[in-house]
């Protein structure tokens, strides 16, 4: 039996993805939250926390009218980690807050690809550049620049 809606809507998903030999497949998040009968921020909330590149799905979304979700199983071969910090590298623009990076710098610890030394490093160092930014000594273009940089490092010493 199932525990809850949040069960029930991740076993849907995956029963659909073991249907389907290409183990992708695409959902409208209104026709699948009527056919599941719940709320779409509750199969927000079930993407955002079960679907994630941790767990070997890359999750694809477009809101509004005609709006999907593709759900694609990431095949063993392909090395999960590069495929995180390149979603993480597609965050950082000059829009990114530092509480953001400071949450990707706690996940990239709490997945043990990165050491407790690396962390404060890396925060230390991105705690300097909004500093930076924020007292005109750097463009916010500049800040990201170097963020992501620091995020390529980490990717290639992983």
């Amino acid at each position: 039996m199932m525990n809850n809606k949040a069960d029930t809507i991740e076993e849907y998903i995956l029963s659909r993805l073991r249907q389907n030999d290409e183990k992708q497949i695409e959902l409208n998040r209104t026709a699948l939250a009527d056919e599941i009968s719940c709320a779409p921020s509750q199969i927000s909330y079930v993407l955002s926390t079960r679907f994630t590149m941790a767990r070997g799905f890359m999750v694809e979304s477009r809101r509004g009218l005609g709006g999907y979700i593709k759900i694609t199983v990431v095949p063993e071969e392909i090395d999960q980690k590069q495929l995180l910090f390149r979603d993480m590298l597609d965050e950082i623009s000059k829009k990114t807050p530092f509480s953001e990076v400071k949450s990707m710098v706690k996940f990239l610890l709490e997945s043990k690809l990165i050491t407790r030394r690396e962390a404060e490093l890396v925060l230390q160092m991105t705690a300097n550049l909004y500093k930076s930014e924020a007292s005109d000594e750097i463009s916010a273009d500049e800040r990201a620049r170097l963020i992501r940089s620091i995020f390529v490092t980490l990717a290639k010493i992983t």
